[in-house]
């Protein structure tokens, strides 16, 4: 009759958990996820769509993938382990608010290619990574050309009629209008095109316009 302990010992080794691990499945596992994480860093640094880039975000992308992938290999070795790391991550609680919500695809990818690289699937990983990088590329090429910056002028009453003119010329469409004693200031949204590109330099140059200002509309 078998004992618990054989039972038990059996039924960890059906689960695929192994008690010791070699040295060199670690470094493999961490290389393979550093590597991918290398790659997701340069994507988000080169293809960044947001306002603002911070290095730190896309360090945290690459921590996060090599933490990911020995916490997998830690869970995936011993059963005891896995039980405690489980219930350390379950007090865990992240107050920082991810402002860009195309950052919350960064981590999970991040996460994703740890939890495979960590669990020995290296091709999967690589093949994976790539192939989602080149997507993200593609999509990221396309939009340049379909960008949405919104325009801000201050002018005098006397400059209604070319400002409007201009904006009309440029396609804008107006997002509101707020007149002041003697001055107005107009928010429009213009969609990127070569020819509205320098339409900031024309509004600036009309008689009664004190400033104009293009920024570019990510929806923050």
């Amino acid at each position: 009759m078998q004992s618990i302990r054989s039972v038990l010992k059996e039924s960890i080794e059906q689960l695929g958990l192994v008690e010791h691990l070699t040295v060199a499945y670690i470094l493999v596992s961490l290389c393979c996820a550093a590597v991918c994480a290398l790659i997701i860093y340069f994507v988000y640094k080169l293809f960044y769509r947001g306002a603002v880039y911070s290095e730190n975000f896309a360090l945290l992308i690459v921590l996060t993938t090599v933490i990911t992938a020995f916490i997998t290999i830690t869970i995936g070795s011993n059963l005891v382990l896995s039980l405690g790391m489980v219930g350390a991550l379950s007090i865990v609680r992240f107050r920082s608010a991810v402002k860009d919500p195309l950052d919350v695809g960064f981590l999970f990818w991040g996460i994703a290619v740890g939890i495979t690289s960590g669990a020995g699937l290296y091709p999967f990983a690589v093949i994976a990574t790539l192939a989602i990088a080149l997507l993200y590329i593609i999509f990221t090429v396309v939009s340049r050309g379909r960008r949405t910056f919104v325009v801000v002028i201050k002018y005098s009453d006397a400059a209604e009629e070319e400002v409007q003119k201009l904006l009309k010329d440029s396609k804008a469409k107006l997002r509101g209008k707020a007149v002041y004693k003697g001055e107005n200031e107009l928010t429009a949204d213009i969609r990127y095109r070569r020819k509205t590109a320098d339409v900031v330099t024309k509004l600036a140059a009309v008689e009664g316009v004190s400033s104009a200002v293009m920024v570019e509309y990510t929806g923050e």
